[in-house]
């Protein structure tokens, strides 16, 4: 949301992990992934057994026409391989669209919900709209590196044979590979806002990917500028609430906690990092051109930050101004707000 933050002078940390949960990320571009994922795609198969269409709710069966593996690998993330809904996705048969339901569709809600993609409902094992955005800005991550997924929203079988090789195993969070490295332009940056997924990535000062959250960006009229901006001021809850009130008549417009950018040259952006009052948005176009995030995760942002820290808002993860010497953070636990974090500071 565009406002003027920066006259006044003056994140709800980010999500938590759940218990025993470990954050794992590899940076982008991932090494090449088997040939299960590239080499077993051929022209279409013939027809498979009858399918119900998307328009005759609620359906765990959808055709769509393109291209099925011949020889189907099994799936390997521990995550997907006990689900026999998954099976069936994975071989060509099915495909699961809006009016699904069924376990294994919950495991991918969760898997999706681990590598940082906006599922505000959570997972409940229905196929509705939330888990169709949040579908589709994984296949805008996935495509970069698997070029037979396409943004459909539909979880079909290559779609969900690249989640198997990108979401983490069971007890981790982030995801396997296609993470992308700390630094724009030559510069090392505390975050990185990747616009058409709709995910945020924090990183440490070492540079290693600590959290990655959903945001929600600006509209195709009000877009987000991609480019290098730096914090500029830090504003707590009654801060924020202020601007909202003064601003938008709506003490709850900024959420919890608002980062206000500025350009890294100095000049004032318009634009800030804050959180929300409607939740349900996050993962589409939807701001004045300000990212938005949970109350959640802007505290966590907030807490993380320092004026001055950059941050890279980039259209897609392998924007070529990003670099390629980040390092990666395995087998980090995240650790639990104390319950201080989450009371005003000023």
């Amino acid at each position: 949301m565009t406002s003027s933050i920066s006259r006044i002078e003056s994140l709800i940390p980010l999500s938590p992990l759940e218990a025993n949960d470990t954050l794992v990320g590899e940076r982008w571009p991932p090494a090449r992934v088997p040939s299960r994922l590239h080499d077993n795609f051929v022209e279409p198969a013939p027809r498979a057994r009858a399918s119900i269409p998307l328009s005759r709710p609620p359906s765990a069966l959808v055709e769509t026409g393109s291209t099925q593996p011949a020889s189907p690998a099994p799936l390997a993330n521990a995550r997907f391989t006990e689900q026999p809904q998954l099976t069936d996705v994975a071989s060509g048969h099915i495909v699961l669209g809006p009016g699904s339901r069924g376990d294994g569709l919950r495991a991918v809600q969760t898997a999706l919900l681990k590598m940082g993609f906006a599922l505000p409902g959570g997972a409940d094992g229905h196929f509705g709209a939330q888990t169709q955005r949040a579908l589709r800005n994984f296949q805008t991550h996935a495509g970069l590196t698997f070029p037979t997924v396409k943004p459909t929203g539909l979880l079909d079988s290559a779609t969900l044979h690249a989640l198997d090789a990108l979401a983490p195993e069971p007890g981790m969070r982030g995801q396997s590979q296609g993470v992308p490295p700390a630094t724009y332009d030559g510069q090392p940056v505390r975050v990185i806002v990747a616009l058409r997924e709709h995910r945020t990535f924090l990183y440490d000062t070492e540079g290693r990917v600590v959290d990655i959250v959903p945001n929600a960006s600006g509209t195709t009229t009000t877009p987000t500028r991609p480019g290098l901006k730096v914090v500029r001021t830090r504003l707590h809850q009654a801060a924020a609430e202020a601007a909202g009130e003064r601003l938008w008549n709506d003490r709850s417009v900024f959420g919890a906690r608002i980062l206000d950018l500025s350009w890294a040259d100095g000049r004032h952006s318009g634009e800030e990092l804050h959180g929300t009052n409607a939740p349900a948005l996050l993962g589409g176009d939807v701001s004045h051109g300000c990212i938005r995030h949970s109350n959640e995760a802007i505290i966590a942002l907030h807490d993380a930050l320092s004026v001055g820290d950059r941050v890279a808002i980039v259209e897609h993860v392998n924007d070529p101004r990003l670099g390629a010497q980040a390092p990666v953070s395995r087998g980090t636990t995240l650790p639990r707000a104390a319950p201080s974090a989450r009371a005003p500071a000023g």
